[in-house]
């Protein structure tokens, strides 16, 4: 079938709705080749009518189906954005028993899901923490979170988003988030749990001062062996320059 651009990565996109838009407009601006899988005639026609012609509905609880129907190659990245948390769980635990090499990257709308999600394979995920798609959507059109985006789908980075609790006895235990240097140990903080506040997900863009607390969790992005060393910086009693 015919698609959007020729180039040379290949992204299949499992599920078809609003939280998913985001993820297809920035891999189009990347120059990725699209592929949707969806599994009903309403995610198929939205689809359609977004002017998208590489749809294909299939059954994905068959295996043979998205075995025989689909031509992954082992380079392509599989995107799992099923609306149904549960069913992208088991859709992620299938894919990854069928294509063992492949990236799989998948959206989740909560800490127990991401896990889950991790577990089932999931090479990396996208954790919304209850955050609506639009609000996602615009956060990615900065221009900062569109380059991090088309890091983060790079076959040759191993940048990560990673969950970091602060541990008992951190030197981190009630300092001011704007009063530590996060850059400094080449790691961004893109938002925290601040159980003094609530249970949810906060943005540190939202303007509001956040104190740090042992227990607090904060979503860090950087690279692996600097998200290793500063996650076990943190569990010192006293701040060292590293």
């Amino acid at each position: 079938m015919a698609r959007f651009f020729m180039a040379n990565r290949q992204a299949f996109i499992f599920g078809y709705s609003k939280r998913s838009i985001f993820i297809t407009q920035e891999l189009q601006k990347k120059s990725f080749l699209l592929s949707i899988i969806v599994s009903n005639n309403e995610a198929y026609n939205r689809a359609k009518e977004d002017g998208y012609l590489d749809i294909f509905k299939l059954d994905m609880t068959n295996d043979d189906e998205l075995l025989g129907k689909l031509n992954v190659k082992e380079n392509d990245y599989l995107i799992c954005v099923m609306e149904d948390s549960h069913f992208n769980v088991f859709l992620t635990l299938s894919l990854r028993a069928l294509y063992p090499k492949n990236k799989i990257i998948a959206l989740s709308d909560s800490f127990h899901v991401t896990q889950k999600l991790k577990m089932a394979g999931a090479t990396k995920v996208i954790d919304l923490y209850q955050v609506s798609a639009n609000r996602i959507y615009n956060i990615l059109h900065k221009p900062i979170a569109t380059k991090l985006i088309d890091n983060l789908l790079s076959p040759d980075n191993n940048l990560s988003i990673r969950e970091i609790i602060i541990p008992p006895n951190s030197f981190l235990d009630k300092i001011m988030v704007d009063d530590f240097d996060f850059p400094k140990y080449n790691v961004l903080l893109v938002g925290m749990i601040d159980r003094r506040l609530s249970e949810k997900f906060l943005f540190i863009t939202t303007g509001l001062e956040h104190r740090l607390d042992v227990g607090d969790t904060m979503v860090c992005i950087g690279y692996n062996d600097n998200l290793d060393i500063f996650e076990k910086y943190i569990s010192l009693e006293e701040d060292i320059d590293l």
